[in-house]
């Protein structure tokens, strides 16, 4: 068994298509997660004791939570569905009846505060007392972006692998199976911490492969079933999606790389100092790293280093000769909306004395879907008023005429649009 999942570990590293390559090492978006859903949690949390959390899934801070998970991709395919309101089933039963949203409550809220593991094992395990109708072990993937060392994503296709490694056959559906596959995972990762990590995304990962037929255990070859044609069609499926996905993904950060090269071109051309976020100085566009645009290093005196380091992988900025920030831009190709927000949010907390305009950059494709989150009532308090949004094509065609005509930020306003709080 230990050698057996030494070698499908290896043979999980080495494709460069496993998620291992393409999701869990050296993914900027999957690191940033972690800081919108924590903090979604909160919102989510507040609205809840507040009493204005609403009755339904759509337009609730959960939603914005579960979206940014299922936009990891990949292991996180179709996450969202549990949570989604089925009014006919009355389930997740978390909408309607104020005391399941309460604990629902309480228990996010416990878990996103707690320190200890048996801290966040309590708390499922009251949860799962109360047995809430429609609330199972999905709330795990939320558990996993609070707490990655402790809690390993669960799906469909993560329990099917697990049950090809382990021999067992666990069901999805049930805090007690979760329970039993996480014990065992942190097992495993404990007998291979130097080939896999203590975040156990790498193993879900692993498991994830095994389950979409991507990767097969020998026990499943040596066990006499003829897996030949069901697994090859499968696998063949498996591997022109990730393709397809990779495709996407290319073209997704060669866009997102040139949006960011004409905002810092724009930027020097009205006299501003640039700043690259600190992921994507080496990003290339056009034979040119963006690195080349940026200040060396971002000097915020006075602000506290975690919001300084969430500040520094906003995508661009522009300062003026002193150093205060006059304009952050946003650049979402694909990403969560939501976490743009967040993070122009902490640079409008930290910098309430500037006045600095906050800009969200998309396809046109999601304008209705910023209009909708602006809209959102945590985003409708004053201090988030000036956040507006440019669109992809309207940089593209008018970047040269205000590099040429423009003498300041407020060229932006010839092409910048805003949400409708009224």
């Amino acid at each position: 068994m230990a050698e057996q999942l030494k070698n499908l570990i290896l043979a999980y590293k080495a494709d460069p298509e496993s998620v291992y390559n393409t999701w869990f090492i050296n993914n900027e978006e999957r690191l940033k997660a972690f800081r919108t859903i924590k903090s979604g949690v909160g919102q989510t949390v507040e609205s809840i004791e507040r009493g204005v959390f609403g009755s339904d899934f759509k337009g609730s801070p959960l939603e914005a939570v579960v979206t940014a998970i299922a936009e990891q991709k990949q292991v996180f395919d179709g996450a969202a569905h549990a949570f989604y309101w089925k009014p006919k089933l009355r389930i997740p039963d978390i909408y309607e009846h104020e005391d399941n949203k309460r604990s629902f409550g309480l228990f996010l809220r416990q878990c996103a505060t707690a320190t200890q593991e048996r801290q966040i094992l309590q708390e499922i395990v009251r949860l799962d007392q109360l047995k809430i109708k429609g609330l199972g072990p999905a709330t795990a993937n939320i558990l996993y972006f609070l707490h990655p060392t402790l809690f390993p994503p669960f799906n469909t296709s993560i329990v099917r692998g697990f049950n090809q490694i382990s021999g067992s056959k666990l069901k999805l559906g049930s805090w007690p199976a979760y329970l039993v596959m996480r014990d065992r995972m942190l097992e495993w990762n404990f007998h291979h911490r130097d080939s896999l990590s203590k975040d156990l995304g790498a193993l879900a990962g692993l498991l994830f492969e095994i389950g979409s037929a991507r990767l097969i255990p020998e026990t499943a070859l040596e066990s006499g079933i003829d897996h030949s044609a069901a697994v090859s069609a499968d696998r063949i499926k498996s591997f022109e999606k990730r393709r397809r996905e990779i495709a996407e993904d290319i073209n997704e950060s060669e866009e997102h790389s040139e949006m960011q090269h004409a905002l810092a071109q724009l930027g020097r051309s009205l006299g501003y100092r640039v700043w690259i976020a600190q992921n994507d100085h080496r990003r290339i566009w056009k034979n040119t790293c963006l690195g080349e645009f940026s200040d060396p290093a971002l000097e915020l005196p006075g602000i506290d280093k975690p919001v300084r380091d969430t500040i520094a992988l906003i995508d661009v900025l522009w300062l003026n000769a002193a150093g205060d920030i006059v304009c952050a831009f946003e650049v979402e190709k694909s990403t969560s909306i939501y976490s743009g927000i967040l993070r122009l949010q902490d640079l409008s907390l930290a910098l309430s004395a500037h006045d600095t305009h906050l800009y969200l950059i998309a396809p046109g494709k999601r304008e209705k879907e910023i209009k909708a989150q602006l809209s959102r009532p945590v985003f409708r308090q004053k201090q988030f008023r000036n956040i507006s949004y440019i669109l992809f094509d309207e940089l593209r065609q008018n970047c040269e005429a205000m590099c040429r005509f423009g003498s300041d930020a407020s060229v932006l306003e010839k092409i910048c649009k805003q949400a409708d709080f009224t």
